[in-house]
């Protein structure tokens, strides 16, 4: 049934999606359990946080180019909104970072855009804990928030 669904929607169409995962269901004993979890206060003043950095960045970006005599681009306020010269630019990798996601480009078949999906999921990831450069962790996040990719389609 859930093979019949998914055949429905195209692989291109899917590979515009940032984030695809399959959540499971919570087990009861999670549900009754006392762990207490990150609240919606702190999730908030952390996406705020992490808002505040890309408006930055795009901000002095804007600013750099502004004065360099090259044509404006479209203002950016989000990462999600990168074009593939903002990708390069704000997104590098370090050597490790850089071969884990060339290994799961090629065990997993992805496309070039699922690739710059990757990097700008990733770079969130990385603004949402408040780091400066993007890492093999958040790298490895956002390569498993691209499950469904390759899940279903044989």
């Amino acid at each position: 049934m859930i093979q019949r669904y998914v055949s429905k929607v195209s692989g291109p169409l899917l590979d515009r999606i940032d984030i695809h995962i399959e959540v499971p269901a919570v087990e009861y004993k999670e549900l009754r359990g006392g762990a207490a979890a990150e609240g919606s206060v702190e999730i908030r003043e952390r996406v705020l946080a992490a808002r505040k950095r890309q408006h930055e960045r795009f901000g002095e970006a804007a600013e750099r180019t502004k004065g360099s005599g090259k044509a404006a681009s479209r203002r950016v306020f989000a990462n999600a909104q990168m074009n593939t010269q903002q990708i390069r630019a704000f997104c590098v990798l370090g050597t490790d970072a850089e071969r884990m996601l060339e290994r799961a480009m090629q065990q997993q078949g992805l496309s070039a855009r699922a690739h710059d999906r990757i990097l700008k999921v990733a770079r969130t990831i990385a603004d949402l804990e408040g780091a400066e450069n993007v890492e093999v962790k958040h790298i490895a996040e956002a390569i498993q928030y691209r499950t469904l990719d390759r899940s279903y389609w044989a």
